[in-house]
C-alpha cells in the first residue's frame, strides 16, 4: 500500500516532468482515494479501459495518454463526461504521462520498444531529446526489419523501403513521432522506426534513401505504462495489472 501522494512525489521526479514542454498535463490528472492498493495500467484513459480499472477494483489508473490535452474547450461534457463519471465515483486517481513516459531511458515507451526489437540506442535526437538511435540488430535491409518488428509487434508495418540499403544505423521514436523523419536522417539513420506516417514521408524516403516503417501508434506505446506499472508495484508493494485495449491505429 502507498500513499496518492507518494507515487505522484516519485513519478515526478524519476520522470523527470519538469523538463518537458507538453501537450497536456503530466501527473495526477483526477483525484481518487488516498491510499493505493490496487493498480491498473494501460496505454490509453478510454472509457473502455477506466471500466476494466473499475471492475478490477483499481485504486489508480496509470497511462500514457491522459483525458486534458491542449486546445481542450474546459467543458466536461459527452465522452468527457463519460470517462470522468466512473473515476470520481469509484474513487479512482488516474496518473497520466505523455512525454516523460516516451523519454525515460529504462521504462519508457522507447526504451521498451527497442528491447523488443532488439536496438540499443547510443544517442538521442529530435526536439527534447525523445527520439532514440544506435546499430542496427542485425544485417539485413529494411524488409528485413520489417519482418522483424512484424514479429515482435505482431502487425505488419507499412513500409517505406527506400532505396533498400544495407541498415547500419536504426532510429526509432514511438507514437506519431512520423515528423522526426528528418531529424533521424540527419542523426545517419538509415532506416526509422514510428507509429504513423503522413503524406510527406512517402516522398522523403524515396529522395533520400532512408527507410520509414510505420507500426502503429498504439502498438508502439504499449510497453511503457506496463513497465512502469511494475516498478511502482516493486516499490511500494501495490497489486499491479496491465490492461490492453486493443486499437488498430
Amino acid at each position: 500500500m502507498a500513499q496518492r501522494s507518494e507515487i505522484e512525489t516519485h513519478l515526478a521526479a524519476m520522470l523527470a516532468v519538469d523538463r518537458f514542454k507538453d501537450y497536456g498535463p503530466n501527473g495526477l490528472q483526477v483525484e481518487g482515494r488516498a491510499e493505493v492498493r490496487r493498480l491498473v495500467s494501460g496505454v490509453t484513459a478510454s472509457l473502455a479501459l477506466i471500466d476494466a480499472a473499475v471492475a478490477a477494483q483499481a485504486d489508480a489508473l496509470l497511462v500514457h495518454h491522459g483525458l486534458f490535452w491542449r486546445g481542450q474547450d474546459g467543458r466536461i461534457s459527452g465522452w468527457l463526461r463519460q470517462r470522468l463519471a466512473p473515476l470520481l465515483g469509484h474513487g479512482i486517481n488516474l496518473f497520466a504521462y505523455h512525454l516523460p513516459l516516451d523519454a525515460h531511458a529504462e521504462l519508457g515507451n522507447n526504451a521498451q520498444l527497442g528491447r523488443r526489437l532488439g536496438l540499443e540506442a547510443d544517442a538521442r535526437f529530435g526536439d527534447q531529446d525523445l527520439g532514440f538511435i544506435g546499430p542496427s540488430a542485425a544485417a539485413g535491409d529494411a524488409v528485413a526489419l520489417a519482418a522483424q518488428v512484424q514479429q515482435a509487434l505482431g502487425r505488419a508495418p507499412v513500409l517505406l523501403p527506400g532505396d533498400s540499403r544495407a541498415l547500419r544505423r536504426v532510429a526509432w521514436c514511438s507514437g506519431g513521432a512520423q515528423g522526426y523523419f528528418e531529424a533521424a536522417i540527419a542523426a545517419g539513420a538509415d532506416a526509422f522506426i514510428t507509429g504513423e506516417l503522413s503524406e510527406p514521408q512517402a516522398h522523403i524516403a524515396r529522395e533520400t534513401g532512408v527507410a520509414f516503417l510505420a507500426c502503429g501508434h498504439h502498438a508502439t506505446e504499449r510497453y511503457g505504462a506496463p513497465a512502469l506499472g511494475e516498478h511502482l508495484a516493486a516499490r511500494f508493494g501495490l497489486e499491479h495489472r496491465f490492461i490492453d485495449i486493443p486499437n488498430p491505429a
